[in-house]
């Protein structure tokens, strides 16, 4: 089926939906942790409960039952912090990214307007 190739071909694209934002895996050296004395702690060490990553895409916002629609307050490129038990890990091309409800980010770090 010449319809089924030209889809396996093509890269897949995820959009979030409502307030869900879709958050990219950071590389091995982004998630390198160092401490105040200069000794390196990899990520796999660490305590895991907390997670990180760059947002790659959002969704449109939070619609109210009142029908009020509330924008999200994050933005593509922030890097969030959220908790692993409230993202839900999906991989797409290959890359491994989590898809979380603006709600379950618990912090934006580094450079944020």
């Amino acid at each position: 089926n010449k319809m089924a190739n030209k889809m396996a071909n093509k890269k897949q694209t995820i959009k979030p939906l409502g307030d869900r934002v879709l958050i990219e895996t950071l590389s091995e050296d982004e998630l390198v942790k160092t401490t105040k004395s200069g000794i390196v702690i990899p990520e796999t060490v660490s305590d895991k409960k907390v997670d990180r990553g760059r947002v790659v895409a959002v969704g449109t916002g939070r619609v109210t039952d009142a029908g009020k629609k509330i924008p999200i307050s994050v933005k593509k490129g922030d890097m969030a912090i959220f908790s692993e038990y409230s993202a839900e890990k999906i991989k797409v091309n290959d890359k491994e990214y989590y898809l979380v409800s603006e709600g379950n980010i618990l912090a934006l770090a580094g450079k944020t307007d």
